[in-house]
C-alpha cells in the first residue's frame, strides 16, 4: 500500500518536470528569434532599443501578474523580500552589460563568454545551494559548450577588453539571477522582472537624452521584442526554475544561441558559416539528448539542494 501511495507522487513530480523543460525549450526558441528582430529594426539604437523593449516587458509582466493575482497584486509585488529586489537587480545588470557586450566587442566574443553561463550557474548553484551535477549534465554541458565554441571559432579575436568585460558580467550577473530565483522556488518571483525592467528603463532613458523619437515600425518591433519574446521565456524561466535544477535552467538557454543564425539566414539571407550551423547542430542534438533521457526517467524524484543534477 505504501508503494501504492509513493508512485502517483513520483509521476506528478516526474510530470512536473517534463512540463518544465518544455517550457524552458519553447521560451529559448522564442526568444531566438531576437536576432532576427534586430535585423529588423532599422533606426534604433541600442539604448533606445532597451528602453521600448523594457517597457514592453514591463507591461507584459505587470499585465500577467495581476490577472494571477487579483486583488493582491500590490502584495505579490512586496511579497518577493529582498532576493527579489537582488533578483532584479542581477536581471538588470544581465542585460545593461549584454548590449554593451556586443556594442565593444566582436560578436563571436561576447557569443562565447555569455555562453559560459551554465558553467557559471552550476559553480555558484553548487557553492550556495549545494546543487551536485550529475555526470550526464556535466557531459551534456561540455558537448554544448564544444559546440558554441565551434559557432564562433572564426570570429574569436583579443577584441576590446571592456567588451569582453561586459560580457563576462553578463554571463554572471544572469548566473546569480538563476541561483536566486531558483532558491526561492517557492516565492512568486514575477515581479523581479518588473524591477528589472524599470531598473534598465532607469538607466537607458537618460544616456538616449530623451530622444525616443523613432520610426512606428522600429518601436512596435521593440515591444513585441519585450512583451511577447522577452516575457515570454522569462515567465517561462520563472516556472520552471522550481521544478528544474539551475544547471538544467541554463543549459536548455544554449538553444538560443544555436537557432538565432538559423532565423536570420532562412528570413534574411544572412548566410551563417558552416562551423555556425555544425555548432549549433552540436547545441541542439546534446540538449535533445538530455531531455529525452530525462523524460524517459519516471522514477527521477524532484531535484532538492544536495542532490545531483
Amino acid at each position: 500500500m505504501r508503494d501504492q501511495a509513493v508512485l502517483p507522487a513520483a509521476h506528478e513530480v516526474d510530470s512536473r518536470h517534463g512540463y518544465a523543460m518544455l517550457l524552458m525549450v519553447l521560451g529559448s526558441v522564442a526568444i531566438s528569434f531576437g536576432g532576427l528582430v534586430l535585423r529588423s529594426i532599422e533606426v534604433a539604437d541600442t539604448w533606445q532599443i532597451n528602453v521600448y523593449r523594457s517597457f514592453g516587458m514591463l507591461v507584459a509582466i505587470a499585465t500577467i501578474v495581476a490577472i494571477q493575482n487579483r486583488g493582491r497584486f500590490f502584495a505579490t509585488l512586496l511579497s518577493v523580500g529582498r532576493f527579489g529586489i537582488l533578483a532584479g537587480v542581477l536581471l538588470a545588470g544581465a542585460g545593461l552589460s549584454f548590449i554593451q557586450a556586443f556594442a565593444a566587442t566582436t560578436i563571436a566574443n561576447a557569443l562565447f563568454i555569455i555562453g559560459s553561463i551554465p558553467f557559471f550557474a552550476a559553480l555558484l548553484a553548487r557553492i550556495f545551494l549545494g546543487e551536485r551535477l550529475r555526470r550526464s549534465t556535466l557531459v551534456t554541458m561540455l558537448f554544448a559548450g564544444s559546440g558554441l565554441a565551434l559557432m564562433v571559432v572564426n570570429g574569436i579575436s583579443i577584441g576590446s577588453g571592456f567588451g569582453n568585460l561586459m560580457a563576462l558580467a553578463t554571463a554572471l550577473c544572469f548566473a546569480g539571477y538563476a541561483v536566486v530565483v531558483r532558491y526561492r522556488r517557492q516565492v512568486e518571483m514575477l515581479p523581479s522582472l518588473l524591477i528589472a525592467s524599470t531598473l534598465i528603463i532607469a538607466v537607458s532613458l537618460p544616456v538616449t537624452g530623451g530622444d525616443l523619437a523613432l520610426p512606428m515600425n522600429d518601436i512596435l518591433l521593440c515591444l513585441f521584442w519585450g512583451a511577447c519574446l522577452s516575457g515570454f521565456v522569462n515567465w517561462t524561466f520563472i516556472i520552471a526554475s522550481r521544478h528544474l535544477a539551475t544547471a538544467e535552467l541554463t543549459l536548455l538557454m544554449l538553444i538560443e544561441f544555436a537557432l538565432g543564425p538559423v532565423w536570420v539566414w532562412l528570413f534574411v539571407g544572412e548566410v551563417p558559416h558552416r562551423w555556425t550551423l555544425i555548432g549549433g547542430s552540436i547545441i541542439i542534438v546534446s540538449v535533445a539528448v538530455r531531455a529525452i533521457l530525462e523524460l524517459i526517467n519516471k522514477s527521477r524524484p524532484e531535484q532538492t539542494p544536495g542532490q545531483p543534477v
